[in-house]
């Protein structure tokens, strides 16, 4: 009898395995834990999407010199309102020689005043030569400029003057001086190609190589 005991026993206790492992498979699956937090509630669940591109800030499209500001190139001014350079048809000549002489020269003022009725420009150097009279030839070399004065630009309103510095050396202190009458200078204006006619009588050298004149710059007076 005890042998067939424990083979009901044995026949129990495999019977009750196999039970236990048909509930233990048919039994619904639990997912496993593995640390995660749910969210709390009211919380919305993150889902996956793909952030949106930041747009770049528009590039410009203008050209270098489009960005950039405009320049413009403004028209010259004219000086003194519009004011023209002197010409020997507005002017009057004159000269005045109480400034004395030195050495066999004379220094005397070359004066050249506004005789028209608007203002001009007198700048630079005036031409002067020994002449034989109003209408005639120059005699000689014409005056040789003196730069030792700066130039100016000397603005004349209707009646004023400008002078320059004229220098007339004795033609006797040239020994091999061909002499020759003149009546007075041709004064041409800077910039100018007409001229005006001063009266002094005077010996000129016809000698091209003897310097008599010199003349300085125009200044205000």
């Amino acid at each position: 009898m005890r042998p067939q005991r424990t083979n009901n026993g044995l026949l129990c206790t495999t019977a009750a395995a196999a039970l236990a492992l048909l509930l233990t498979a048919c039994g619904p699956s639990q997912p496993a834990i593995q640390g995660t937090t749910e969210p709390a509630p009211g919380s919305t669940t993150p889902s996956t999407q793909v952030a949106p591109e930041t747009s770049a800030p528009p590039s410009s499209s203008a050209s270098p010199a489009q960005s950039q500001p405009a320049t413009t190139s403004a028209a010259p001014q004219s000086t003194a309102a519009g004011a023209q350079l002197c010409k020997a048809s507005g002017l009057k000549a004159t000269t005045d020689a109480t400034g004395g002489g030195a050495a066999g020269s004379v220094y005397m003022e070359l004066i050249l005043t506004n005789s028209g009725k608007a203002s001009c420009h007198l700048k630079g150097f005036a031409g002067v030569s020994l002449t034989t009279g109003p209408n005639g030839q120059p005699i000689g070399a014409p005056a040789q400029r003196d730069t030792s004065v700066a130039v100016q630009d000397v603005l004349l309103a209707p009646g004023k003057s400008g002078t320059a510095v004229l220098r007339y050396t004795q033609a006797g202190n040239y020994p091999d001086c061909t002499k020759t009458a003149a009546a007075g200078f041709r004064i041409y204006p800077p910039e100018d190609t007409a001229s005006l006619f001063v009266a002094r009588p005077s010996d000129a050298c016809s000698n091209a190589s003897i310097q008599l004149l010199s003349i300085g710059a125009f200044q205000a007076r």
